[in-house]
């Protein structure tokens, strides 16, 4: 079993920074694929980061202001989000998974944390 939680959350001004963390338990990061995924009010959880072992994926929308990273030592995982943008606006959930799948899929994790809200005011 891997309980995930994440922390770091918080309101921003267009073109901020944050940083989100998601620290593990039950597993040790470098048998996990872990993802960032968010969901804004009225729409679908959409994939925003993955990463396994050195290997790292980014959708489009933040792909150049995102970065994942993981720290093995502290079994955590970290999102850093620069140049944000109004549309970044929502609950921003860590998942891990120990299994193979498309890193881009929320499907393919089996656990989940409990969610932090990002907001960015105009």
């Amino acid at each position: 079993q891997v309980q995930l939680v994440e922390s770091g959350g918080g309101l921003v001004h267009v073109g901020g920074s944050l940083s989100l963390s998601c620290a593990a338990s039950g597993r040790t990061l470098t048998l996990l694929r872990v993802g960032w995924f968010r969901q804004a009010p009225g729409k679908e959880r959409e994939f925003v980061a993955g990463i396994r072992w050195t290997q790292t994926s980014y959708s489009d929308s933040v792909k150049g202001r995102f970065t994942i990273s993981g720290d093995n030592a502290k079994n955590t995982v970290y999102l850093q989000m620069n140049s944000l943008k109004p549309e970044d606006t929502a609950v921003y959930f860590c998942a891990a998974t120990e299994g193979w799948g498309s890193a881009f899929s929320s499907a393919t994790y089996d656990y989940w944390g409990q969610g932090t809200q990002v907001t960015v005011s105009s």
